[in-house]
């Protein structure tokens, strides 16, 4: 009855998510309904407009995961939100950064896992790792049980770059080239912000990866760690101005990361100019929306903010 019970709660989140637009505090949502796409499932975009957009001002774009749980705690599964329109909002209005929209892409819900995953790592891996990380995917979750080749982080990038940008940027007035487009997202969504920015840095200027989920996998014993390090150190020279941040708390599913986020930054610290990247970590923060928001101006500061105030 219980089980049944959650079920229902979700589904009728899940509803009232697609149905209603989020409140915003400041600025306001355009939304695309089930955005088509050729690479992966179709899904809702929400676009967050400042105050007083206007088609003769030019605004940079951020591209941040997890759409739907961006604007309004009303909407969302464990009623938190990233208080994205409230935080861009007060930034742009005291004239710490330049106008940028922020374009909120929801998730693909039970295919979220294997969308977000760097791809090519998997890939990377030898065959007997990539069977027994298929086996511990199934032992731990039926609902990750790999159907395929399971991982399609690829095809999401390609989504991104081939699709949902020129849509952007051919219906919005804003700023075109890698120095006007980033991205952000957390834990899975913060994996695929740095990937994203090393595969295609032709395409954006920076990534802001919060609580990025280092192991994974639901553990830290498994291949991928080591594994990310490895693409990093071989892909790290095709950055260059680009800006990267890093940030994690050390409560909750945090409580893994601050050893696997120090073998990270020692290949930052040895391969990338310091001022274009950085690594803080918050005592006391959970894996949450609310730990995430309070913290959120730190990154929209270091990747949009004017030079005295990054």
């Amino acid at each position: 009855m219980k089980v049944t019970f959650l079920l229902f709660c979700l589904l009728y989140t899940a509803m009232t998510q697609a149905l209603v637009l989020p409140e915003t505090a400041s600025g306001n949502i355009k939304r695309i309904e089930l955005f088509q796409s050729a690479f992966v499932p179709a899904r809702n975009i929400d676009i967050w407009l400042p105050d007083n957009y206007s088609s003769l001002t030019k605004y940079d774009v951020l591209y941040m995961h997890d759409g739907q749980m961006l604007f309004d705690a009303n909407t969302t599964w464990n009623n938190q939100e990233w208080q994205v329109d409230e935080i861009a909002g007060k930034l742009m209005a005291e004239g710490k950064v330049r106008p940028f929209i922020v374009v909120g892409i929801w998730n693909a819900e039970s295919k979220r896992y294997p969308e977000y995953f760097p791809e090519k790592v998997y890939r990377g891996l030898p065959t007997s790792e990539r069977l027994l990380i298929k086996a511990k995917l199934i032992m731990q979750s039926l609902s990750l049980a790999p159907v395929g080749d399971f991982y399609y982080g690829d095809q999401y990038v390609k989504f991104l770059t081939d699709e949902l940008i020129p849509y952007i940027e051919n219906n919005f007035s804003v700023n075109k080239g890698p120095q006007h487009r980033f991205l952000a997202g957390s834990s899975m969504g913060g994996l695929m912000s740095w990937y994203a920015l090393f595969e295609r840095p032709d395409i954006f200027g920076g990534a802001a990866c919060l609580s990025t989920h280092w192991p994974g996998m639901f553990d830290i014993n498994n291949p991928f760690p080591k594994a990310f390090e490895q693409y990093i150190t071989n892909n790290i020279n095709r950055l260059s101005n680009h800006k990267v941040y890093f940030d994690i708390g050390d409560q909750t599913l945090d409580a893994q990361y601050p050893p696997l986020q120090k073998q990270i930054d020692a290949i930052f610290k040895t391969s990338y100019a310091s001022e274009n990247w950085r690594s803080e970590l918050f005592p006391g923060h959970q894996h949450d929306e609310s730990s995430w928001a309070s913290r959120f101006h730190l990154p929209l500061l270091f990747l949009f903010g004017n030079k005295e105030n990054q």
